[in-house]
């Protein structure tokens, strides 16, 4: 039989991956092509929302799969328009347009920003986006990041990004010009480092995209679907954005996206939007799945008493091995370490015996906790302690 590795030089080298091979996976938990298991607390990066191997998601899949796949997006299906309905009833939009990425959601936005500065602001196309921002890989939502390096990445970048700084509102009032359309920004910056735009930020936003005639876009691709134990993160500031975006956690695991605006917002006509996997039942239905467990009642407050839960763990954990404290929204959370150990730390913990752990350190000086919403007490505990025992190592 040919090992699980041979293969790995047909696919196109994009990034240094382990020796290993997943196969198999249940909740919170995760097991290699050799049988050892990993307790995982990135989950596809906040993507499998309800763990590995839901029971909900595996039915949704299988029954769907037994009857339609994908019709065209030139047809209405099924489920895509109850989880169209599901997600307007939920939120303060009224309109969604399905997709299978964050990026190509946030692409979206862009667009149909664009159009209606196009139809409404006399042309009006520049989008204020922060520094340190990430909206995906896309030639246009590379350009709206602010991750350092990439406005040379692919150069020359797509242009009418202008960057302001999160939580300073000056920096955002200075950019404002007779070509902006929009305010863009996470409601928490999540590749950053999980630095959380602060409730009057985002109040404050509101208010001077309201009084100069502009629209505020969240990208809520990390952060909704109930990560901060909202089902959407802005609505802890209380505020209605006129377009969303939604990602990862929308499909527990498939790929599944949505850009969401209201009706006034909505704008494209035919022929400027599209895509040939979107809005197809199988992916759809998983969605409806999803939203029904996160729903359900006593769910999200479960999810915000566990963050409360996981972030008194770090912070703990933080004042014993004399780190840097913690910070983050729900199950979202960062622990920042004093010096740059964080590639280091993911790489001894996924390498620990007989059991591994999966961590993630999207900058050098902090590790980013990602579980499944449906993590145990008790595997949050397993996790602080074999952290615990590699910071003393």
């Amino acid at each position: 039989m040919e090992h699980p590795l041979a293969a790995q030089d047909a696919l196109m080298w994009i990034t240094h991956r382990p020796d290993l091979v997943f196969t198999s996976g249940q909740g919170s938990w995760i097991t290699d092509h050799q049988g050892k298991r990993y307790l995982d607390f990135v989950q596809g990066w906040a993507v499998n929302c309800l763990g590995h191997g839901h029971p909900a998601i595996v039915a949704a899949l299988t029954a769907q799969a037994g009857q339609l796949i994908n019709p065209s997006p030139a047809f209405y299906n099924a489920p895509s328009l109850q989880l169209a309905r599901g997600l307007t009833a939920r939120s303060c939009f009224d309109r969604v347009f399905f997709a299978s990425t964050g990026a190509e959601a946030n692409e979206g936005a862009i667009k149909l920003a664009r159009k209606w500065g196009q139809k409404h602001k006399g042309g009006a196309h520049e989008i204020i986006t922060f520094a340190d921002g990430f909206h995906g890989r896309t030639l246009a939502t590379m350009s709206a990041s602010g991750k350092p390096g990439w406005d040379t990445l692919f150069a020359p970048q797509v242009p009418g990004f202008p960057k302001a700084q999160l939580n300073d509102l000056d920096s955002v009032a200075a950019l404002i010009t007779d070509q902006t359309v929009a305010i863009m920004l996470e409601p928490v910056q999540g590749e950053a480092g999980v630095v959380p735009a602060s409730v009057e930020f985002l109040q404050l936003l509101r208010q001077i995209t309201d009084d100069r005639g502009l629209l505020l876009i969240v990208d809520e691709v990390q952060t909704g679907m109930g990560r901060t134990g909202k089902l959407f993160a802005h609505e802890h500031a209380g505020i209605t954005p006129d377009i969303m975006t939604l990602g990862k956690g929308i499909g527990g695991g498939v790929p599944l996206s949505a850009l969401l605006a209201r009706e006034s917002v909505c704008c494209f006509e035919a022929g400027d939007q599209g895509g040939t996997y979107n809005g197809n039942p199988l992916m759809t239905a998983v969605g409806c799945a999803v939203l029904d467990v996160l729903t359900a009642p006593g769910f999200l407050e479960e999810v915000t008493a566990k963050g409360e839960y996981l972030a008194a763990g770090l912070q703990a954990l933080s004042e014993r091995q004399g780190l840097g404290g913690e910070r983050g929204s729900g199950l979202l959370r960062a622990l920042l370490l004093p010096d740059e150990r964080g590639p280091a730390l993911v790489e001894a913990a996924r390498q620990r015996a007989p059991q591994g752990l999966l961590l993630n350190a999207p900058r050098p000086h902090l590790l980013r906790f990602m579980p499944a919403l449906t993590v145990s007490r008790e595997e949050i505990d397993q996790m602080l302690a074999w952290l615990e025992e590699l910071l003393a190592a």
